[in-house]
């Protein structure tokens, strides 16, 4: 199809497939241990039926439906139906709080939620008390749900009943309602994480939802009818791009597991083509074939070894200038059997053709060893305001780098353009343009600086003109009292690498002299460390503050050590008693660090490490899941990184 005659909408895409591919398989959602399919035809029944629902609620055109559900094809269906009446979508975090679903019901003036079951309706039944203008709450989840009695409170089946049986007059009405929408109405507001104040709601038309997709698309050269698992929340930006655009667009086959713990077989059982991840999860990865190995006799330690090695040699040429060797090329098909191919399947990627993370900054190492098996992973760089900015291309990927530039333009959108302002902040314009934050005039106007767009993120020009090597948020990039700047973004995503390590926060600033960590270590992880070196522990709290666990932390450490500046090195940390939270604000719902709420709440801690103090007694304000608030009272140690790995001669 040229541009001019191609759909302009989410929904006039979904008709556009109805049409010309109706019998096909669009989604697939495993059910009580079956896949169940839909075909495009089924799905534009599907959407139909709730556009009709939402019409007799009296939802209107401009008007906001929030969504809070884990991935699945009832939460595609209602995104759909609610652009199709010409709503615009929010789609929150499944694990969002009451406050949090309070603010944005509030914000973006919500009329209607869509909630899967009793954990969310009982959320958002607060708040519909609190906002006269939010009328109606739809759940498709029935357990625990039958004895409420609210007059806006309805089942899947009852909300969509006035529709049915679908009326001729009614089709043409969904039809009518669809043609209407034009590529810049509002489809979506994404809300920032709320790291630096509240929440925004960024602006996303179907123009820049389009536009990024396509731009992906082409670049990964992502293939019609390829199996996609759609596993990150829609309230991700890059997932509305991939999942619920690309899917439409290319067509993909996206799948749905049957519940959120069951992921990991999913991604088994199906082996997706597509693979898209944030960096945690492809982290979690790395430390799942780690973990496992600590629990192998020796001598199989050793052939995996040999096998990755093996794989990291032959992928030189795609993630630096060497060449392989003969006798790598003559070895690579013995270690792809003994080794390389059965990690792939028991990661689920023996099929992945096109593998890419985003969202946040990975680890070379990350890279490495995927790439060692035989997955060559991809980072997609961008952000919810602006769209797509970079992505790794081509036949080679610079681990170091985010990517390089996308310059090309849609349909949909303009070429990118692109700059680096004084103090190397990236500044950006072009593309399907910034739109705004909604009901925000004032902060859309400060992120503008003449008419490019400021990401805020501070990055360095690779290698080449067009690769981008990124450092850290411009208000995080830090000095120390001598006046070195680092990152410390920079050294978190290295330290994260570690299997031992899950989450971790640098500190250091102008009033330090040196750089500290407060490390959350991987409990699942130590718990097989210890058992298999014998380290007896009860509790968390008791593992993390273990002699033998703090040496090997400080081992970690001091290997990313011997690859930073001598400033920047790490001298002390502590292995925190308690898992980092996102529900106790100690994370955003990304995984990202809230770090002026962590450096309060654990500024003791930070102090004993400055002071070289033995240990510190704390109390914790925590939250239990059952929704109980308690304090947890540790005695926490402060951990020394060994002077030889501080005062090495290496640099990056």
């Amino acid at each position: 199809m040229s541009g001019a005659n191609k759909p302009q909408t989410l929904p006039q895409w979904l008709l556009h497939n109805a049409a010309t591919r109706g019998s096909e398989v669009a989604q697939r959602h495993k059910r009580e241990g079956v896949w169940k399919q839909f075909s495009w035809s089924d799905v534009r029944d599907e959407v139909r039926a709730l556009a009709l629902g939402l019409r007799a609620r009296g939802v209107q055109r401009g008007q906001s439906v929030v969504l809070l559900s884990e991935n699945r094809p009832e939460l595609y269906w209602a995104e759909w139906a609610a652009m199709a009446v010409g709503a615009k979508v929010v789609a929150l975090y499944p694990d969002a709080t009451e406050s949090e679903v309070n603010y944005v019901v509030e914000d973006a003036q919500a009329v209607c939620v869509f909630a899967e079951d009793q954990e969310q309706v009982d959320k958002v039944l607060p708040v519909m008390t609190r906002h006269s203008a939010l009328h109606t709450v739809v759940w498709w989840e029935s357990g625990g749900l039958w004895s409420y009695r609210n007059d806006g409170l309805l089942g899947w089946d009852e909300f969509k009943s006035p529709a049915l049986p679908v009326q001729p007059a009614d089709e043409a009405w969904f039809e009518q309602a669809v043609a209407q929408g034009q590529s810049g109405d509002i489809a979506v507001l994404s809300y920032t994480s709320g790291t630096t104040g509240a929440p925004k709601g960024v602006i996303t038309t179907h123009a820049s939802l389009l536009h990024n997709a396509e731009l992906i698309g082409q670049a990964m050269q992502v293939p019609e009818g390829g199996d996609y698992l759609s596993y990150i929340p829609l309230s991700w930006a890059t997932e509305q791009w991939v999942g619920v655009t690309m899917g439409l667009m290319r067509p993909l086959r996206v799948n749905f597991a049957e519940k959120p713990d069951q992921i990991q077989e999913a991604i088994r059982e199906l082996a997706c083509e597509i693979v898209f991840f944030g960096p945690r999860q492809w982290e979690s990865l790395a430390a799942r074939v780690h973990a496992r190995m600590l629990d192998a006799p020796p001598w199989r330690q050793k052939v995996v070894d040999w096998g990755l090695q093996i794989g990291r040699l032959a992928r030189a040429e795609q993630l630096d200038t060497r060449t392989r060797a003969w006798w790598v090329r003559a070895l690579l098909p013995v270690a792809d059997a003994l080794v390389l191919r059965p990690l792939r399947e028991q990661l689920g990627l023996k099929r992945a053709r096109i593998a890419f993370t985003g969202g946040a900054a990975v680890a070379p190492d990350i890279f490495r060893l995927f790439a060692a098996m035989g997955v060559m992973l991809r980072n997609v760089y961008g952000c919810s305001e602006f769209g797509l900015i970079t992505l790794h291309q081509g036949a080679r990927v610079n681990a170091e780098t985010i990517g390089e530039t996308v310059a090309q333009a849609s349909a949909w959108g303009e070429p990118m353009q692109w700059r680096l302002a004084e103090g190397g902040g990236l500044e950006v314009r072009g593309g399907a343009g910034f739109a705004g934050y909604w009901g925000k005039p004032d902060k859309s106007a400060e992120k503008l600086n003449d008419g490019w767009f400021q990401t805020g993120d501070s990055v360095g020009q690779g290698p080449s003109s067009n690769e981008l090597i990124y450092y850290d948020r411009v208000e995080h990039m830090s000095r120390l009292q001598g006046g070195h700047l680092f990152s410390k973004q920079f050294i978190e995503v290295r330290l994260r690498f570690s299997p031992y390590i899950r989450e971790v926060m640098v500190v250091g600033d102008p009033t330090r002299e040196h750089v500290t960590a407060l490390v959350n270590i991987d409990g699942d992880v130590f718990g097989r460390w210890a058992e298999r070196n014998g380290v007896s522990f009860t509790t968390f709290t008791d593992l993390s503050q273990r002699p033998e666990v703090l040496a090997q932390v400080a081992k970690e450490i001091s290997n990313v050590n011997l690859t930073l500046p001598e400033q920047a090195r790490l001298r002390y940390f502590v292995n925190l008693p308690k898992e980092l939270d996102a529900d106790e604000g100690e994370l955003t719902r990304t995984r990202k660090l809230k770090r002026d709420f962590i450096e309060q709440r654990y500024g003791a801690l930070i102090e004993a490490m400055y002071a070289n103090r033995p240990s510190t007694a704390i109390e914790i304000p925590v939250r239990y899941q059952d929704g109980r608030a308690g304090l947890l009272r540790a005695n926490v140690t402060t951990g020394r990184v060994p002077s030889s790995a501080r005062n090495g001669d290496k640099n990056p």
